[in-house]
C-alpha cells in the first residue's frame, strides 16, 4: 500500500480530484495527510470533509524559507510518504528540500511546458496569442517548473476567452491528468529517479486532450507549436495537427471530483 501526502495552499480542487480517483479506481494506495502551507486554506475544510487527516505548518510562522522548509520536512518524516504531490502548493522549495525528497515530489502546473513557467500562466497564453493551452505533470526538481515531465494534457484557447474562462477549462483537465499520472507511479509502472524517468514496459502515451481526453499527438500548426517552436516539445513523435476534439465548441472534460472553476494558480 502506497502512502501519498498531499501539499495544498488554496482550495484544494486538484486534491478532491486525487481523493476520488484514489476511492473509486481502488487504487493499492492512501492519502495519509493532507498538509497546507496556510492553516487558512480551504483545501483543508474540504480534505475534513472527505475524512482526510489534515495538518498545516504555515509559512507565515517562520522567519524564512529554510525554516519553512525544515519544519515541512519533519511533518513529512513523520507520515512517511511514499509520493509527495503538490496540489495548488505555492511555496518554492528550497534545494535541500527537494535533494531529501528526491525522486518523491510531483507537481501539476498549469500550462504546457515549458511555456509559461511561473505565474499567471493563463494571461501569458492569452498575450502570446497560442492556440492551445493545457497543463503539466512534472517531477521535482531544483529548477523551477523544469523537472521532467511526466504527461501533458492541451485545451483549445478559443475566441472571447478571459483568464477566468481559460483557467477553468484548464483545470477541469487538470482533474483528469493528475490521477492518471499518480496511478502509473502507485502501480509501479513510472519510477522516478536521479537519471529521470523509468518506465516499466512501453510508455503509455501521454498527451492528452479532446471531449473524451483521449491520446493525442504533439501539436503543430499554430502559434509556438511549430517545430523547434517554444512549445514543441510535448510527449509523443512526429508533428501533427491538433484533432477535431481541440477545435469548435468547449470541450466537455469534467472534472474526477468537484466541480471546477477556479482561477490561476491551481489548487
Amino acid at each position: 500500500m502506497r502512502k501519498l501526502v498531499v501539499l495544498v495552499s488554496g482550495r484544494g480542487s486538484n486534491m478532491q480530484a486525487i481523493a476520488s480517483a484514489c476511492r473509486t479506481r481502488n487504487w493499492p494506495a492512501s492519502i495519509a495527510a493532507v498538509v497546507a502551507s496556510r492553516r487558512d486554506a480551504p483545501a483543508l475544510a474540504a480534505a475534513r470533509g472527505l475524512g482526510l487527516p489534515v495538518q498545516a505548518v504555515d509559512h507565515r510562522d517562520f522567519a524564512d524559507r529554510a525554516a519553512f522548509d525544515e519544519a515541512l520536512a519533519r511533518c513529512l518524516a513523520e507520515l512517511a510518504p511514499d509520493l509527495i504531490v503538490l496540489a495548488g502548493f505555492m511555496r518554492i522549495l528550497g534545494d535541500a528540500f527537494i535533494e531529501r525528497h528526491a525522486g518523491r515530489i510531483v507537481n501539476i502546473h498549469p500550462s504546457l511546458l515549458p511555456a509559461f513557467p511561473g505565474l499567471h500562466t493563463h494571461r501569458q497564453a492569452l498575450a502570446a496569442g497560442v492556440a492551445a493551452h493545457g497543463a503539466t505533470v512534472h517531477a521535482v526538481t531544483s529548477a523551477l517548473d523544469g523537472g521532467p515531465i511526466i504527461a501533458q494534457a492541451v485545451v483549445p484557447v478559443l475566441p472571447g476567452d478571459d483568464e477566468a474562462r481559460l483557467a477553468g477549462r484548464v483545470l477541469a483537465a487538470e482533474h483528469r491528468l493528475y490521477p492518471q499520472v499518480l496511478e502509473w507511479l502507485i502501480e509501479g509502472r513510472l519510477r522516478l529517479g536521479a537519471a529521470g524517468l523509468s518506465w516499466r514496459g512501453e510508455p503509455p502515451p501521454r498527451l492528452f486532450g479532446g471531449p473524451g481526453f483521449e491520446p493525442v499527438g504533439p501539436l503543430s500548426g499554430s502559434p509556438g507549436y511549430e517545430a523547434g517552436g517554444p512549445l514543441s516539445s510535448s510527449p509523443g513523435s512526429q508533428p501533427v495537427s491538433p484533432p477535431d476534439g481541440l477545435r469548435g465548441p468547449e470541450p466537455a472534460m469534467p472534472p474526477v471530483g468537484r466541480p471546477a472553476g477556479e482561477p490561476s494558480p491551481p489548487a
